[in-house]
């Protein structure tokens, strides 16, 4: 894999630990809505450790 395509998920890894961030900084977090980003950045994580 190109490193463009790494870039990219790196930046999607980045921009879903932000999503994180801000959803457990609400006074009330969406556990849902943070597991969901949670499971996605895993996926994110695997596939650029396969790089």
């Amino acid at each position: 894999m190109d490193s463009s395509h790494v870039s990219a998920l790196q930046l999607k890894h980045a921009g879903i630990e932000r999503q994180i961030h801000e959803e457990l900084s609400r006074p009330i977090p969406d556990a849902a809505v943070v597991q969901s980003l949670k499971k996605r950045k895993l996926k994110l994580k695997e596939e650029l450790a396969r790089f």
